[in-house]
């Protein structure tokens, strides 16, 4: 028998080596520090091995939420933040006099982005968090108390995600309708709510229907209000509306959708961002964060 020298052990070594490789590449494991777990759907075998914001962690997410194709990733957020003023034929009367909180449907901005920003927050979709989470979507919730007071948990969630709660009044109402008095407790009395439930009152708010008048930007700006943005597009779970003429998205475009299922829509907050994402994605356009332009 021939007797076992230096190099066929160093082969020997080797070849356990490579072995070990391919086992760790077939198996998904790729060691102590590799990423963290993408939390998987409902039913789903949980994804190992890659960080959530890698290119392989997006496509498995895509592919598990039924999308046509990986979401676009946005550009970092501006160093100069654009001017916000109200849109032409939006404002009131002291628009700029008084310095009111300014209405507009679009963020001046030429990078192809879009807004999501979503409403009222009636249906608490634990699916919807899931999905957004795995596919790194940033919106910004718009909150009426009445519809979220029952689990004011679920939007904690969403904070601690790194999305943005804003005020969208105590009930709902139609502003115009109201006094100067009543609009401004409809709206420092969510401010008072939200930094109570959520640990700060914001700076943006949106009046239901996107209805106002003089007295509700005034109400808005005495309670720390800012900026009342509104809407370019509406997205429902199967079909968009627009306010343009030519019905298509623009650079910087502000699109509104709502927290609702089964019991409003044919279907699910699921379903409405998959369409939401696949037309935006077949597009151009990433979607990023209302608040880093502001």
């Amino acid at each position: 028998m021939r007797a076992v020298g230096q190099n066929d052990k160093n082969r020997a070594v080797l070849a356990v080596a490579a072995l070990s490789a391919a086992v760790a590449v077939v198996s998904g494991c790729a060691g102590p520090g590799s990423g963290a777990e993408v939390r998987p759907a409902a039913g789903q075998q949980a994804h190992q091995g890659a960080a959530p914001d890698s290119r392989a962690a997006l496509v498995a997410a895509a592919r598990r939420w039924g999308l046509d194709a990986v979401p676009l990733r946005p550009p970092a957020p501006p160093k100069l933040k654009p001017r916000i003023t109200a849109r032409d034929g939006f404002e009131v009367d002291g628009q700029v006099e008084d310095d009111l909180p300014p209405v507009f449907t679009t963020i001046p901005t030429r990078k192809k982005v879009v807004f999501l920003t979503i409403d009222d927050g009636a249906e608490k979709d634990p699916d919807f968090l899931r999905m957004m989470s795995e596919l790194r979507i940033p919106y910004s919730a718009f909150l009426s108390n009445y519809l979220v007071k029952d689990d004011y948990g679920y939007f904690r969630r969403m904070q601690a995600e790194g999305h943005t709660l804003n005020n969208h009044t105590l009930t709902h109402p139609y502003l115009p309708g109201l006094t100067y008095d009543e609009q401004k407790h409809e709206i420092c009395g969510m401010q008072e709510i939200m930094k109570k439930q959520f640990g700060k009152a914001p700076t943006v708010f949106r009046p239901p229907y996107g209805n106002y008048n003089g007295d509700t930007l005034r109400a808005a700006k005495a309670c720390g209000i800012k900026y009342a943005p509104i809407w370019d597009e509406e997205v429902f779970v199967d079909h968009w509306e627009y306010r343009e003429w030519d019905r298509g998205l623009h650079p910087g475009d502000i699109v509104l959708t709502h927290f609702r299922g089964r019991n409003d829509w044919d279907g699910t907050m699921v379903d409405d961002m998959r369409r939401f994402l696949n037309k935006v994605t077949r597009d151009g356009y990433a979607v990023a964060r209302l608040e880093d332009y502001l």
